[in-house]
């Protein structure tokens, strides 16, 4: 079966499919648990215009497809890539609760959702950024 599987997937258009449909999956997964994890509704505050929650949602996004593209370029299957990502993933959670600690002057979940702009760019841009580090490391 691996190596039917193998054979499958050594064809370059079946194999940019299986990748792009697991990594499209793992995008939602990944999104629903940090969609957990915040103190707010994402979508519905994306709804209401709050452009904040959307920089920080769309940094998200970014750092987890980041994450997972490095992944892909550095594993020669589609199962290590995902475990690879997988773990990259865990972190970038981690990122985002060491965030959360380092500033105790205020709470980022409670400033995002007030759509505090400033708070919303450097969340976004802590995902990007940490995942390029992290995309480094996931060979």
């Amino acid at each position: 079966m691996h190596e039917e599987v193998n054979q499958l997937l050594s064809n370059p258009y079946l194999g940019a499919l299986a990748f792009f449909s697991v990594a499209v999956v793992t995008v939602v997964v990944f999104l629903t648990l940090f969609e957990i994890v915040t103190k707010y509704n994402d979508w519905e505050e994306i709804k209401r215009g709050n452009v904040s929650v959307a920089m920080a949602t769309g940094g998200k996004i970014f750092g987890i497809c980041n994450v997972f593209r490095f992944a892909i370029l550095n594993n020669d299957s589609l199962i290590r890539s995902l475990m690879w990502a997988g773990f990259g993933f865990i972190l970038l959670m981690a990122a985002y609760f060491i965030f959360e600690f380092l500033t105790p002057y205020f709470k980022i979940d409670d400033e995002i959702k007030k759509d505090n702009r400033a708070v919303g760019l450097l969340s976004m841009m802590i995902s990007v950024s940490l995942s390029y580090v992290i995309g480094a490391c996931v060979t």
